[in-house]
């Protein structure tokens, strides 16, 4: 199963390997993902090409 299908809008994400801060997933429609990162702002990435891995909040308990 493709990892943008586990992605839903409002999840939390990090890109593997920019240090663009936590990203909150706005969007998602197939593979393309466009989520709002802490250090970089909007950003839609194709999870073919890139995937992001799934983070939490800090202070989750989930």
């Amino acid at each position: 199963m493709p990892a943008f299908s586990l992605i839903t809008p409002g999840d939390y994400v990090l890109h593997p390997s920019e240090d663009w801060g936590l990203g909150q997933v706005q969007s998602v429609d197939n593979n393309r993902v466009t989520c709002n990162f802490e250090h970089r702002g909007k950003v839609t990435i194709n999870t073919e090409v890139i995937e992001l891995i799934p983070a939490k909040l800090p202070n989750s308990d989930d």
